[in-house]
């Protein structure tokens, strides 16, 4: 991150859940000085109040950055507060779920730099992954600035249109939940066999958490992976002749799974 920028020009948290917290945390771990944050939330913990940022205070005059980490549903009561930085320097950057950059553009205006983002929940240990788009109004060193910014959580990828986020959305931004009902189901299933309840759910996150961790540090594929832990007629290979199966298993139950939510992105954005 620009921090000399930042810092001089400062930069508006709108709205500090757990999305907006984790995000904060990251900016000060950093380098980021608390002084150079304003957040604006009706409700702020006792941990925001421990971070020496402004709270609900008079915002600078020209932030170089306008975060808005509301929820949609909040969005119409929290614009109007930051509506007078549209049309200047200012980069706008949203992790609003489901809200689509027109609707910013209509509140700042077109001439206004904004970028729309995707991040997941596991952002909140730095783990997480974030999706972004920027108008048309957006310099590629807006969008640098806005990757830096993201990035305090975790991992980031641009897509080419807007179109793209509704996917994002069922893949990486409901994607987690799969995963949390994927360990939910296979401690279960160890239960089942015999297993102690606490002992086949430490069992299942373990190996649901260190096979996500090899995936993304190993230089083979995933494919590569599964290929090289299945034995030929052994226990791996007879469970996944259940779990591949074209018609009842993985492949057709997530590309359902994936569809249904991105459809569901899809009309949320429709309002």
């Amino acid at each position: 991150m620009d921090i000399s920028r930042v810092a001089e020009q400062g930069l508006v948290l709108l709205g500090c859940g757990k999305m907006g917290s984790a995000m904060l945390a990251g900016w000060i771990d950093n380098g980021l000085p608390p002084a150079s944050v304003w957040v604006m939330d009706p409700n702020p913990s006792e941990w925001l109040k421990a971070r020496g940022v402004h709270i609900n205070a008079e915002l600078p005059q020209n932030p170089a950055i306008v975060l808005i980490a509301v929820k949609p549903q909040m969005m119409g009561d929290a614009l109007p507060c930051i509506r007078n930085f549209g049309g200047g320097s200012t980069l706008f950057v949203s992790v609003a779920a489901g809200t689509p950059i027109s609707a910013f553009e209509e509140a700042f205006g077109t001439n206004s730099p904004i970028v729309r983002a995707m991040p997941n929940t596991p952002a909140a240990i730095g783990r997480g992954i974030t999706a972004l788009i920027g108008n048309e109004a957006s310099s590629s060193a807006d969008l640098d600035l806005a990757e830096a910014l993201l990035s305090a959580v975790g991992q980031t990828v641009r897509l080419d249109s807007e179109g793209q986020m509704d996917a994002v959305t069922g893949v990486s931004g409901s994607g987690p939940a799969y995963v949390f009902h994927l360990i939910e189901t296979l401690a279960a299933a160890g239960q089942a066999q015999g297993l102690p309840a606490d002992l086949s759910m430490k069992l299942a996150k373990a190996t649901v958490g260190g096979a996500g961790t090899l995936a993304e540090e190993a230089d083979e594929s995933p494919a590569q992976l599964r290929i090289n832990v299945t034995s030929p007629n052994g226990t791996t290979q007879a469970a996944l002749e259940v779990l591949m199966d074209s018609e009842n298993g993985f492949p057709d139950l997530l590309k359902r799974a994936v569809t249904a939510a991105t459809d569901r992105s899809k009309e949320l954005s429709l309002g």
